[in-house]
Order: structure tokens, then sequence, then C-alpha cells
């Protein structure tokens, strides 16, 4: 029992008449006749009592047209609401990290939420972009904005958002400030505060203390950005942050940006998902929103 069959059937029990459901359907009449024979063999009872050219519903015939308008009106409910009207609904799983989730989405999810208020978020913070990827990958995410982890795969899309600065801070007061360069050699005997050692940006710290065989003497790891942040104000330690977590305090006047030389830790934010996944009409709202706003990385490099 097939949909079209249904729905030959169904016009044929409004119209009376093979010769016209053919011309309405767009249908050779022989391709009507096919489709009636076809139910009612599959049925084994006939459908319609035929009097000369006039066509009459038998018993069975009525009680099939209930079932058939039932299943095609769910057929045409089916496509209304996936096809046609292609409203962005449902619910989203989005893994972030704990930078990106607080001073780079919100002005994502603030204009997503005027849009598509039939949308339903589901964060889910990243402890490292390992992390995320693996999420994403195994499907759990159906996707990820992270920082400079991992490349276009035949399994992943990675799309480059935007540059994130790294900056080395300290308090306003810190001993540092007052250097006008201050590379690894200045930097490993001072107290330093960090992420752990999955995380991007302590990584390139690492290996830029590493390959001048520079040891650290204190290092205090920390998982939070934000308990890093205090600290650093209340003098502590040195720390490595990306610039835009650290923007208001800037502004406060409770940390400052030391005039770190080495720039070989170039960081940027990227959007992931698989390339598999059925794109929805809500991650499709949301992959080309999250582009739009935070996807300056284009324009930078055609300046």
């Amino acid at each position: 029992m097939e949909i079209k069959q249904l729905q030959t059937f169904q016009k044929a029990a409004e119209l009376l008449n093979f010769t016209k459901t053919a011309e309405q359907l767009n249908f050779a009449q022989s391709s009507v006749t096919a489709h009636i024979k076809a139910l009612e063999d599959e049925l084994g009872i006939p459908l319609f009592d035929r009097m000369g050219k006039r066509l009459q519903l038998t018993v069975a015939g009525k009680k099939l047209l209930q079932y058939a308008n039932r299943i095609l009106s769910l057929v045409d409910e089916a496509h209304k609401m996936i096809h046609v009207q292609g409203e962005p609904e449902g619910e989203l799983v989005i893994g972030a990290s704990e930078s990106l989730c607080t001073y780079r989405l919100p002005p994502v999810l603030l204009l997503f939420r005027q849009r598509y208020p039939k949308v339903r978020f589901h964060f889910v913070p990243g402890m490292s972009d390992q992390s995320l990827v693996e999420q994403v990958t195994k499907g759990a995410l159906d996707a990820a904005v992270l920082m400079d982890e991992g490349e276009e795969t035949d399994l992943l899309h990675v799309v480059p958002l935007q540059r994130e600065p790294i900056v080395l801070a300290a308090a306003a007061d810190h001993p540092l400030a007052k250097f006008d360069q201050i590379g690894p050699q200045d930097l490993y005997k001072e107290p330093l505060l960090l992420t752990e050692k999955n995380c991007c940006y302590r990584r390139g710290l690492d290996r830029a203390l590493a390959e001048r065989q520079l040891i650290p003497e204190q290092i205090s790891e920390f998982a939070s950005i934000e308990a890093i942040k205090q600290c650093v104000i209340a003098g502590i330690g040195a720390a490595l942050l990306p610039q835009m977590t650290i923007r208001k305090e800037l502004e406060d006047g409770l940390i400052c940006i030391l005039p770190w030389i080495d720039d070989s830790i170039q960081i940027f934010s990227k959007l992931v998902w698989r390339k598999d996944k059925w794109v929805s009409p809500a991650l499709h709202a949301f992959l080309q929103m999250t582009q739009k706003l935070l996807g300056t990385f284009e324009e930078e490099e055609s300046r």
C-alpha cells in the first residue's frame, strides 16, 4: 500500500470517475486503474462497484477511505512541518569553551532567541577543545565553538571565525609592568597562573619556554578563567589569557597587559560540526548566524 495509491483512491472516491480522477491528478487513466487494482489485490476485496460508467464505493471502500483520509492528512502535516513551514524549532546541543561561551556567544544567543523562539538550547561546557571535538565526532553535540583545535577532516567541518588575541596579563602594579619588553627568560621565574595543560594557549606558552630550555619555577593551575583573573587582580602572579576575557578589568585599571614579545601563539575561534550530520533548520540557522556575527576571519585576511 503506497502513498500514491492512497492519493489516487482518495480522489477517485471523491469524483467517482476514473477519467476525471486521471485528469485532476495528471495521470494516464491506465495508471489510475492500476493503482486501484493494486489496492484491491492487496486487500483482497473490491473497493468500487462498477455499474456501467458509474462508480460507487463498496462497504470496504468506505472503510478504507476513512483510513486513507487520516494517513494522507498525517503525510500532509509532516510535509508542512518539515519542508513547507521550515521554522526552526526543537533542541540544539552546542558545546563551547568557557571563554567563548561567556564572552563571544551571548550576542549570538540573544539574537537567535529573538528570531527563533521555538528553539531550545542546551549548552555543554568543554573542559578542553579536544573533548569538544570528540563529542561532535561522536554525535553527542550538534556543533561546537572552540579555540584553535582540529582541522577540516573527512568527518568534520572546521570553520575559522576570528583571531583571538592572547595576552600576558598581570595586576596594574606588578613589577613586570615597568618593563619595556618581556620575553620567556623574564617570565619563567615569576609565579604563573595558568589554565590546565590541555588548553591551546597554555600549550603555546609551554612550547615557548621549552624551546629555550626554561622551566617555570612557580606554576598554579586553574580550571576556571574567572579564578585566574581574581588571582591576577590580587597580585598573586601573571597569566596568559584571551584578551576578550579581561576587557572590563583593563577598562577599570585592575589588570594591565604586559609587553610580551613572543607572538608565536596564534589562536582562532572555530565553528565545528559533522559533515554527514543532517542539518536541521535550527542548526542551519545557528551555523549561519554564528558565522555572520563572529566570523571576521575572512575580513581580516583580506585587508
